[in-house]
């Protein structure tokens, strides 16, 4: 499905580094932004001070957060800031930023809000760390004491019980990953310690209502690599037998339930549910297999949209293929996870890893709509934002940069979810290349 094409480095083109950090007011609109937005968008990312071209991996890095205040209609600023580590700190001969630490301070995947913080996010081994208003980064939580380790580049909010769930792995300890369970009020409820081999990296999980998911496939730690001296020292291990577990939510690691599944890798689920037989539904983007040939980034052969329906009562796992397309970055409604749900939102992919268009997915239907936006223009992750409080499934917006290669310039453009193949509600210029990054979110304002 892809070719393959060089093994070069994640630091050049619309890859390149930003170099300075920058505050731009009063951006400028292209039609309408609804006036019900009132928070930010902040996107994280690897935004590498010093890379290096011979070992440098697209996932390893100083963290760099972007940020956009909307307001009444506005596009009140654009902000820049790198994640304030020791080794950025050290660099900028800034003071230490305080807060506990484990194992590593580089964060540069992920940033949510969750109990009025924001947070921003790394798997394998790092504490998250707390993101002030304008982007500064104000100090590492291990939220009061009670986070043991790292914590975990997706966490997932249970929006039935307020819950932040998360499957925690350390690049350091190679024999055991944890389930966690943090409440509301943000301190750590459940820590499971769960027995593994060869260190797997998990990117993301997902969770039921009576299940958390469990995704240990053949993507593991490998020494090779990190004795090598490459940053991210994890490759595709086909010694490493493939299997999900569902750990009942308030199990233990003997209560799991193993199933086997053909080796394949997974990035990113989109959702899951407890279906009325008994099974688990789980979608989710399937790659072939990953990180076995490239060290530079990812280098699957083929990806598509799945549907895995997992059966307790004979641990087995059936596959089923939604949409062979290439595509990554799926989301969904986020009051809908862990329930039964209709819409799915993807990028569309080419290699290596660049946007090239959005899909929708109607689950019930079993249709898909695509959203282009023109040549040489390539999406990010996108993210479902409801337009009220109450609005049904899929009423309301997607969210999310697009880069001009051409231009030069990023747009985070906002689109109606209901009239998703129509022009964009409106388009925020940023005058610079905002580097592909990863995860992005919408985070309102308090009131």
């Amino acid at each position: 499905m892809f070719r393959k094409p060089p093994d070069t480095p994640y630091i050049t083109g619309v890859h390149t580094p930003m170099r300075e950090e920058l505050t731009i007011e009063d951006l400028a609109v292209s039609g309408e932004i609804p006036k019900a937005l009132h928070g930010r968008y902040l996107r994280m990312g690897p935004n590498p001070m010093h890379p290096n071209p011979r070992k440098h991996h697209w996932f390893a890095g100083d963290g760099m957060i972007h940020g956009i205040r909307i307001e009444d209609g506005q596009a009140l600023w654009y902000r820049n800031r790198w994640i304030r580590s020791t080794a950025v700190t050290k660099a900028l001969d800034e003071p230490l930023t305080p807060g506990p630490r484990h194992l590593f301070d580089t964060v540069n995947t992920n940033v949510v809000g969750f109990g009025g913080t924001t947070l921003g996010l790394i798997e394998a081994g790092s504490t998250p760390v707390v993101i002030g208003e304008m982007l500064e980064t104000e100090r590492y939580t291990d939220f009061a004491g009670t986070l043991h380790g790292g914590l975990a580049a997706h966490p997932h909010v249970d929006p039935l019980t307020g819950e932040m769930l998360a499957v925690s792995y350390d690049a350091a300890k190679w024999r055991a990953i944890r389930y966690l369970a943090i409440g509301p009020e943000g301190e750590v409820r459940r820590d499971v310690k769960i027995p593994v081999r060869h260190g797997p990296m998990i990117h993301d999980s997902a969770f039921t209502g009576r299940y958390a998911i469990i995704l240990d496939l053949p993507v593991t730690f490998s020494l090779t690599a990190a004795i090598a001296g490459y940053q991210f020292p994890y490759r595709w291990n086909p010694s490493h037998k493939a299997r999900v577990g569902l750990l009942p939510r308030d199990g233990e690691a003997g209560d799991i339930i193993w199933c086997p599944v053909d080796p394949c890798f997974v990035f990113h689920a989109v959702n899951a549910y407890d279906a009325a037989d008994g099974t688990v539904v789980l979608d989710l983007v399937v790659h072939d297999r990953m990180f076995w040939q490239r060290t530079s980034g990812p280098d699957s052969q083929q990806c598509g949209l799945e549907r895995w329906s997992i059966d307790p009562a004979t641990r087995t796992v059936i596959r089923t293929v939604i949409d062979p397309a290439p595509q990554e970055f799926p989301r969904c409604d986020e009051r809908r996870l862990g329930q039964p749900y209709r819409y799915a939102y993807a990028m569309a992919l080419t290699d290596p890893f660049l946007g090239t268009g959005l899909f929708k997915h109607d689950l019930s239907k079993g249709t898909r709509q695509a959203h282009g936006f023109g040549p040489n223009r390539h999406p990010c992750e996108f993210v479902f934002v409801p337009s009220h409080t109450g609005a049904e499934e899929d009423e309301g917006w997607l969210i999310g940069f697009v880069i001009d290669a051409i231009a030069r310039v990023t747009d985070l453009v906002i689109l109606d979810a209901r009239n998703f193949e129509s022009e964009p509600l409106a388009s925020i210029r940023v005058p610079h290349i905002i580097p592909p990054g990863f995860h992005g979110n919408w985070v309102w304002d308090a009131d």
